[in-house]
């Protein structure tokens, strides 16, 4: 077997690809009449949205027609408010969600159906158009497009009512300033008729609540100047830079805000891992890395070789981490706050073009066999501007014509040393048979779970022995009560729990994390003693390790557990999907689709139990269904080490 060391992170900031000198802004002669140049060509341009795939096309007005028949959702000052009185975020959020993606479909439908209409034109003329618009102006009259837990201003007033003078700068305002700026932009021609001074108004709103607070406040806590760059960074920036791009008519200023989002930017590319790790996982990747790589596009496209930066060292590998992280069909190694099965709705056709002009092929297979499962080109709650520029896409809709070697992209093996994160499979390029994912890492990286060596054992494609995931965010999902929520506790991990849970905090964290990788199997150890409370443990040396088929045996999993000085109460946790047996020294697993798996272990050292736990949040039945169940393995009084676990097909 050879040792993985861990390479030291070599990031280099966005500004100096660019060759910006500190405080040097980019030219505005570069950057005039970007929206000429934009990659989304505008309604007009029929060649274009008239090659639309038909099942798109369809699917897509057979959508809005329905939604036509549907009342629009409302924005509530008493939904907004819930979150300050009961905790509940989710009241309006929903409501703001379903209203982005209401106007962005209405928006694709009206492009496919090249709707115009004068303004004189009677109701009916252009249905998709006119709601397209009446979406628009509802989020024009909010009071805020601001999230209410994310409102710092209002919470510091100790008021329940947002303040439309005094707006944060949050997702939920950049969502709705993206929306506006891609509709303005390929629809505004057909506004100026059909509406005349939405696209005023919306530049108004967009000018207050987006673009002069990011001039204004040059200290968001979301830029990251701390070195704690999250997924906010780029999700923000990203719309910032879209607005000014396609919604400021001033050359001045749309070049000072260009300049302001590379440099904040250069936040969080300086702390990307040059493995191409993503500590907040795959659902966080699509908001954070791929935020960064379309800004990249648009920087390109509209600034030419000037503003070309898609040459940054850490994208290849940074390119790589969702085709990393799938066992197989809708199933991702879920780190963090990620659900095991994410939404289908992502921007594929990004992942695709970057495999493509990297010439990564395992990239672009993974993004067209995973749009493919999808069934459409492109779908409105990917956010209106990934969706219209998948529908424009040059080559996209060719590439998912013809089926990519199936799992092609699947490696035997992946060590990402910089967020401890191993994945190993039996064989290369298949998803059938056990494969395995072990985590280090520390209790305060982003979107965390007390889950330091928590360890997933999927059987041909889908996770048997799992991370549950994300639970519905409340008011309290990020603040001092984060951990109350069981989903998030150690408890509810794959870990051991020596009389005590794990603690959060960047010192809770693994030691002397180390991945060897070999033909026969592929082994993760680590000293998990510091994930607890302090001076609980003199040490706790955990062992994962994946061995393949040989000499006529079957794949296992073994997991080894060595505590020095064994607290009087020891636990061992595993979280299973699937309907569990337990007898004497082993437990039977039935899981989905007829896959079984079978745990073992001393029944002199250990005696299982198992607690079925009900599920009533929405998130976690879309991966889970109804129920999960934990098997517990109890350990007698005075045991010595090591414990053993091995998991395998049923013999």
């Amino acid at each position: 077997m050879t040792a993985m060391p861990s390479p030291p992170s070599a990031a280099r900031p966005l500004s100096d690809v660019l060759g910006l000198a500190p405080g040097q802004a980019v030219a505005a002669g570069v950057l005039r009449d970007p929206a000429a140049r934009a990659p989304v060509p505008r309604v007009g341009e029929r060649g274009v949205w008239d090659a639309v795939d038909a099942a798109t096309r369809s699917a897509l007005l057979k959508d809005a027609d329905a939604e036509l028949a549907r009342n629009a959702p409302v924005l509530r000052a008493s939904d907004w408010a819930r979150t300050f009185r009961d905790g509940v975020r989710t009241a309006y959020e929903d409501q703001a969600r379903a209203l982005r993606s209401r106007t962005a479909l209405f928006v694709l439908a009206a492009v496919l159906a090249d709707e115009a209409a004068p303004a004189g034109a009677p109701p009916g003329a252009a249905p998709y158009l006119d709601a397209a618009a009446d979406g628009l102006l509802a989020f024009a009259e909010a009071g805020t497009w601001c999230w209410a837990p994310h409102d710092r201003h209002t919470a510091g007033r100790g008021e329940v009512v947002p303040d439309p003078d005094d707006p944060f700068l949050d997702l939920g305002a950049a969502e709705v300033a993206s929306l506006a700026a891609w509709a303005d932009h390929v629809l505004g021609e057909r506004f100026d008729q059909r509406v005349p001074g939405l696209r005023r108004r919306l530049r108004r709103e967009v000018r207050q609540r987006v673009l002069a607070p990011f001039l204004r406040t040059r200290d968001w806590h979301w830029i990251g100047l701390d070195g704690d760059a999250h997924n906010w960074n780029p999700w923000i920036h990203s719309a910032v830079l879209t607005a000014a791009l396609l919604l400021t008519d001033d050359d001045a200023e749309r070049a000072e805000v260009v300049s302001l989002v590379v440099r904040g930017l250069d936040h969080f590319v300086a702390v990307l891992p040059d493995d191409g790790g993503v500590d907040e996982g795959v659902a966080y990747w699509w908001q954070g890395a791929c935020r960064l790589l379309e800004s990249l596009d648009l920087l390109a496209a509209v600034g030419g070789p000037a503003l070309d930066a898609r040459g940054l060292p850490v994208l290849p590998e940074l390119l790589r981490y969702p085709h990393r992280m799938h066992w197989g069909g809708p199933w991702y190694v879920n780190v963090g706050d990620a659900p095991a099965r994410p939404p289908a709705e992502q921007p594929w056709h990004v992942l695709f073009h970057w495999g493509r002009r990297l010439g990564d092929p395992g990239v672009t297979a993974h993004a067209v066999a995973r749009a493919r499962a999808r069934g459409v080109t492109a779908h409105q709650d990917d956010g209106l501007g990934r969706a219209l520029a998948a529908l424009s896409a040059p080559g996209w809709q060719a590439a998912l014509a013809d089926p990519p070697p199936a799992d092609s992209w699947a490696a035997r093996d992946v060590w990402l040393p910089r967020v401890e994160l191993l994945v190993a499979r039996e064989r290369a390029g298949s998803t059938q048979g056990l494969a395995l994912a072990v985590k280090g890492g520390h209790n305060a990286e982003r979107h965390n779970h007390l889950d330091v060596g928590s360890y997933w054992v999927a059987l041909d494609g889908a996770p048997v022995v799992v991370d549950i995931g994300q639970p519905t965010y409340t008011a309290a999902s990020f603040g001092p009560d984060r951990y109350r929520a069981w989903p998030l506790r150690s408890g509810w991990h794959n870990v051991p729990e020596p009389g005590a849970e794990q603690q959060p905090g960047a010192h809770h964290r693994a030691h002397g994390v180390r991945a060897e990788i070999g033909e026969d199997a592929t082994v993760w150890t680590a000293d998990l003693a510091a994930a607890y409370p302090t001076g609980l443990l003199a040490g706790w040396r955990r062992t994962v390790r994946l061995v393949r088929a040989a000499g006529g045996g079957p794949a296992y999993v073994l997991v080894e557990d060595e505590p020095q000085r064994a607290p009087a109460v020891l636990r061992l946790h595993h979280v299973v999907a699937g309907e569990v047996t337990v007898g004497e020294g082993r437990a039977d697993v039935r899981a989905g689709g007829g896959r079984a798996l079978q745990l073992t272990w001393d029944h002199r050292q250990l005696t299982g139990s198992a607690e079925v736990r009900a599920l009533d949040d929405l998130l976690l039945r879309h991966s889970w269904g109804d129920r999960l169940t934990r098997l517990t393995l109890h350990a007698a009084p005075g045991v010595q080490g090591p414990l053993r676990v091995r998991i395998e097909r049923p013999r």
